[in-house]
């Protein structure tokens, strides 16, 4: 767990379902994630080997931000989600959270995600390589 005064940034391999809905709802990403679907979403956590998270560091520890993702630990990492609290945005939270991502793989791990088209910026401020080569297989629902 690393934290400054004002936010915890941990790895919580356990987190709850009401939390997550939470802050995808809170990010934005609710509207293109199946919020409504608890057994889905239950799967989408369960299905995660790699969840970090930003909680205010005060009393009941409310959660700000996550990232959710699957990796092998020792070639690549595909970030599923990187969620931050519309009220929290623009605070560094983003950015904190792949700065833990990246101590947490190693210099040996590449990083990929899709972004959503608004946050493609944001992505590029905090130096990641734009990939021209992606490929896509749109789910049924």
């Amino acid at each position: 767990m690393s934290e400054n005064s004002h936010v915890l940034y941990a790895r919580e391999p356990e987190l709850g379902i009401a939390e997550f809905r939470r802050v995808l709802v809170e990010s934005g990403l609710g509207e293109t994630r199946p919020v409504e679907d608890e057994a889905r979403l239950q799967a989408m956590l369960s299905g995660a080997n790699l969840v970090l998270t930003a909680r205010l560091n005060v009393e009941g520890r409310p959660l700000i931000g996550v990232i959710r993702a699957i990796t092998d630990f020792s070639w690549v990492c595909y970030i599923s989600e990187l969620a931050v609290s519309q009220s929290a945005q623009g605070l560094g939270i983003g950015k904190s959270l792949m700065d833990a991502a990246r101590r947490e793989l190693g210099p040996s791990v590449a990083i990929s995600l899709i972004s959503m088209p608004d946050a493609v910026g944001f992505y590029e401020r905090i130096g990641m390589k734009r990939m021209a080569d992606a490929f896509w297989f749109s789910r049924k629902r």
